[in-house]
């Protein structure tokens, strides 16, 4: 367990792979609360976070930015203390030098859903401020959007060898959102 005072430096910790030799992300990391960093493949650090399952977050961020996600940096806590994890955050951070784009001006596309109504295609934006088209044939457009972008990341994903299953919540693409569920 991690006390305030003994807080691991990020250059001591090792770099793994964010998607393993099978596929698969780490899946020693299911159910850990910890504390992750997250590297480009140039190995320069993108994002820090926190997370009661850091397996499940590293998959979200895998899914909203998969050009970014190539290793992690982790470390684990035995008990949920929101103020230890915030300042192990903040020292991996200063550690740096410099704010990861990922906690910056990013930071809404690293930890937010997906919005596809940012993602459509000119004609898609046509077709949906069309004022002919009724309510129930705006949230069949905005769904059939979510569905293209969807299989544009799984598609990125698969060329990376990513065998993790990954599976996107039905409801919120109504919405246009994708998150996994």
């Amino acid at each position: 367990m991690t006390s305030e005072n003994n807080i691991p430096a990020l250059a001591g910790l090792e770099y793994t792979p964010y998607i393993d030799d099978n596929g698969e992300l780490p899946e020693q990391l299911q159910g850990k609360i910890g504390v992750y960093a997250i590297f480009d493949q140039a190995k320069i650090l993108q994002f820090v976070g926190y997370s009661r399952d850091v397996y499940l977050s590293c998959k979200q961020h895998l899914v909203r930015v998969p050009e970014k996600c190539y290793w992690l940096k982790v470390h684990t806590i035995d008990s949920p203390k929101r103020s230890v994890l915030e300042q192990i955050e903040k020292e991996w951070i200063a550690e740096n030098q410099s704010l990861p784009v990922g906690n910056g001006e990013n930071q809404e596309k690293w930890t937010n859903a997906i919005d596809t109504k940012q993602l459509m295609t000119l004609e898609e934006q046509n077709s949906y401020q069309d004022p002919l088209l009724d309510e129930l044939a705006k949230i069949k457009l905005v769904k059939n959007v979510a569905r293209r972008v969807e299989a544009e990341i799984l598609a990125v994903l698969e060329s990376r060898g990513v065998k993790t299953q990954l599976r996107f919540n039905p409801k919120l693409k109504e919405t246009g959102l994708l998150d996994l569920k």
